[in-house]
């Protein structure tokens, strides 16, 4: 047996054993270990129960329509599974270079931004964090256009308040240590006590005779 003969036979092997090929995403179903997916390869051929791998610690469940990448383990399309999928209708387009995002077909996204710049996209953001959340920075900035609740038994601050317009509260106010600054007005519908003295109702001795209590002119 020549040369020629060692080639052709090992061709002929070589082309009964199937290499990786695209494909396109059906149905994928993840609820097992790991995913399983129906699709379709090359010219329409079905493809019913393949394996989609992913990384440790990073999954997704790509809508129908998504591009694969199958690789036969083998060289049997019955024992294929999926490395790569990808879906250029929803992938976010023109990131610099060392640019990294998630994103999902609804428009979410995360994407970390060269110079260390990191931008969230979404309608609504929960953070569940069972003991703790710690937030260090130099500046924090909140902007919300209808209105911010805290739902708290108490909030503290540990240095200064400014508040740039109307204060409104419910339950009373308590305070200590320091000293007032000036206030142009203050209006009290209720009664009002400086010290002992309780301002409605007081008097001040005068000529011999206490005077009466004040009264509105």
């Amino acid at each position: 047996m020549n040369a020629k003969d060692v080639d052709n036979r090992i061709t002929r092997m070589l082309n009964g054993v199937r290499q990786a090929f695209r494909g396109v995403l059906g149905s994928v179903s993840s609820d097992g270990p790991v995913q399983m997916s129906q699709g379709e390869g090359l010219a329409g051929e079905n493809l019913p129960d393949l394996e989609l791998f992913q990384h440790y610690g990073y999954t997704s469940n790509p809508p129908a329509g998504t591009m694969k990448i199958v690789v036969p383990l083998g060289g049997k399309t019955s024992h294929g599974v999926i490395v790569a999928t990808e879906h250029g209708s929803y992938r976010l387009k023109s990131l610099p270079a060392g640019a990294v995002a998630l994103y999902t077909d609804e428009g979410d996204s995360v994407v970390l931004n060269r110079g260390r710049v990191i931008d969230i996209t979404t309608k609504t953001l929960n953070i569940n964090a069972e003991e703790t959340v710690n937030i260090a920075t130099k500046t924090l900035n909140i902007s919300a256009g209808t209105g911010t609740t805290i739902d708290t038994p108490t909030a503290t601050l540990t240095h200064e308040l400014s508040v740039a317009e109307q204060i409104t509260g419910k339950g009373g106010m308590s305070m200590s240590g320091g000293d007032g600054a000036q206030i142009d007005n203050l209006n009290v519908s209720g009664k009002a006590k400086i010290g002992d003295i309780d301002f409605n109702n007081h008097g001040h001795p005068e000529t011999g005779s206490t005077t009466r209590t004040p009264v509105q002119l």
